[in-house]
């Protein structure tokens, strides 16, 4: 099985989240596309929130009081579905598309990421792409016999603690970031634990593939094929980070 074809009947996604920074036109206003927007993604996307930015700003001078200033900035616009399990957003620097679990496949995306681009690519009319960029977050839940879990029997890539018989983990975060050699792709690649109340260690495997490529944005074949050589890369750095038991349990 390559990677593209990787599939789990349990898939520990719990987000997948797809990227694509946009050089938008000068005369772009979000704010004032949100009408216009709302109407276009109503019928799949009903419901709606902002995404703000409030930046507040402390001038001082040697003669003179403080003086503060307050900016509102409309950083995206959200459009969910009604259970909230998946977004379409229009950002300042572009869009995106958020699918949160249960989550399938993402070949069972593809045909909505490409319909709500081109409903950016109708309003927004962006000059062309900057970067795209593919996240995977995925939680694991490995069992804990006594407080403890042997990590090596889950993570080929795991921690290691400088005095492993009189140091126990209460808790980790590794990251490595790197580039693909063939594809010049980068990916970022985090491993971390959540506080629990069970009796299974709460893992965190936050995966993001990214290219800095420009290409045309009407170019879908273009993106496509990028879109694929993240998944790719995503699915690899997945695979060869967890071992086979590890694994098994996504298929229960």
């Amino acid at each position: 099985m390559n990677d593209t074809e990787f599939k789990l009947s349990k898939a520990p996604i719990i987000e997948a989240v797809l990227d694509i920074d946009c050089d938008l036109p000068p005369g772009f206003d979000l704010t004032a596309s949100e009408d216009l927007l709302r109407e276009r993604f109503r019928d799949v996307y009903p419901k709606f929130r902002k995404q703000l930015l409030q930046e507040h700003k402390i001038e001082t001078k040697v003669d003179s009081a403080p003086r503060m200033s307050v900016r509102h900035e409309t950083r995206a616009l959200q459009f969910l579905q009604q259970d909230e399990k998946q977004i379409a957003q229009v950002r300042a620097q572009g869009f995106s598309f958020n699918r949160l679990a249960p989550y399938t496949s993402f070949d069972d995306y593809l045909p909505e990421i490409e319909r709500t681009w081109r409903v950016f690519l109708s309003i927004a009319t962006p000059v062309q792409i900057r970067t795209v960029r593919l996240r995977y977050i995925n939680r694991i839940l490995l069992p804990m016999l006594d407080g403890e879990v042997e990590l090596e029997d889950y993570l080929r890539v795991c921690p290691r603690l400088p005095d492993e018989e009189r140091l126990t983990f209460t808790g980790f975060l590794n990251q490595h970031t790197a580039v693909e050699l063939d594809t010049g792709n980068q990916v970022n690649i985090v491993l971390t634990t959540q506080p629990s109340n069970d009796q299974m260690l709460h893992l965190i495997f936050d995966i993001t593939a990214a290219n800095n490529g420009t290409a045309e944005v009407e170019n879908w074949t273009w993106l496509l094929a990028k879109i694929q050589a993240l998944r790719v890369l995503n699915n690899r750095v997945f695979r060869n980070t967890l071992t086979e038991k590890c694994l098994n349990l996504f298929q229960q």
